[in-house]
């Protein structure tokens, strides 16, 4: 290619995923994500916010998500993220409640609802305690059981996936995610040959090779980076203005332990001068 192209950038993520004439390979990424999750493959999907290049490229606060409906109605909505930040978790199930509301309209029953699934790709870690790369969240009691069937939430952190043999579709996938921008279009690893992943590819080689879409990738490639500088310099404000905070209230409590003490001293001062005239008295 004439150029490297990442497929985690925005633009290049939703032509991967949310361009009709790719529509395939949205069918191929839910199912290799959500094979354990449907009684049966997804044979066909409706993206619902379908990418334009023209309208994407030219507007910064383009939706950068893919949504899609499957023919039996169940939802889906697939997201990449750069950087994490604190409140991501309740961003993730906001999300995906909000999808799972708007199905209703006035006067609707509970019934119309259908699952929805949302599966969200992080480009850095989000629970760096934890080794899985992959995680899934649904509505369960105590005991497993499951509360009503609504679908649930996909997490994939892919700095976390370091499998160097691909097993599974859903590996192929988040290999492809995480190393595409360092593949050659010319000489593709094993891994690479299949048709889904030949056409995947070729759609990095369309950003590269055509001017426009090239320099439009730059464009947001260089936004995001700014996005993700100014997200870094809040959060580091956050965590400075909240240690001042931890620091002037232990620096409070230490003040109120000591004015506490000292009227307790004075106090004892004082009980002590009474017994003492107390004495003088007798």
């Amino acid at each position: 290619m004439k150029h490297r192209i990442d497929p985690k950038i925005d633009c290049v993520f939703k032509a991967l995923l949310g361009a009709e004439e790719n529509r395939n390979l949205l069918v191929h990424f839910l199912n290799a994500v959500l094979a354990d999750d449907l009684h049966a493959p997804i044979a066909e999907a409706e993206i619902l916010n379908p990418y334009n290049d023209k309208e994407f490229l030219d507007d910064k606060l383009s939706v950068v998500d893919v949504k899609a409906k499957d023919s039996e109605g169940r939802l889906y909505q697939i997201e990449i993220q750069l950087l994490t930040y604190r409140h991501l978790p309740e961003r993730r199930v906001y999300t995906w409640c909000d999808i799972i509301s708007q199905q209703l309209q006035s006067g609707n029953d509970y019934s119309l609802l259908r699952p929805v699934y949302s599966i969200w790709l992080l480009a850095e870690n989000l629970l760096p305690d934890e080794e899985e790369y992959a995680h899934e969240y649904t509505l369960r009691d105590r005991l497993g059981r499951t509360l009503g069937n609504l679908g649930g939430i996909h997490l994939l952190e892919l700095k976390k996936f370091t499998a160097e043999r691909v097993e599974t579709e859903e590996q192929r996938w988040l290999k492809f995610f995480k190393d595409g921008e360092y593949l050659d279009d010319t000489a593709l690893p094993d891994w690479m040959n299949t048709e889904e992943m030949r056409q995947a590819m070729n759609t990095l080689k369309l950003f590269s090779e055509k001017e426009r879409d090239y320099h439009a990738y730059q464009a947001r490639q260089n936004y995001l980076r700014e996005q993700r500088t100014i997200q870094v310099e809040i959060e580091q404000m956050q965590q400075e203005l909240e240690r001042e905070q931890t620091e002037k209230q232990a620096a409070l409590q230490r003040e109120q332990a000591a004015l506490q003490e000292k009227q307790s001293m004075q106090a004892e001062i004082e009980w002590l001068k009474a017994l003492l005239a107390q004495v003088d008295r007798t």
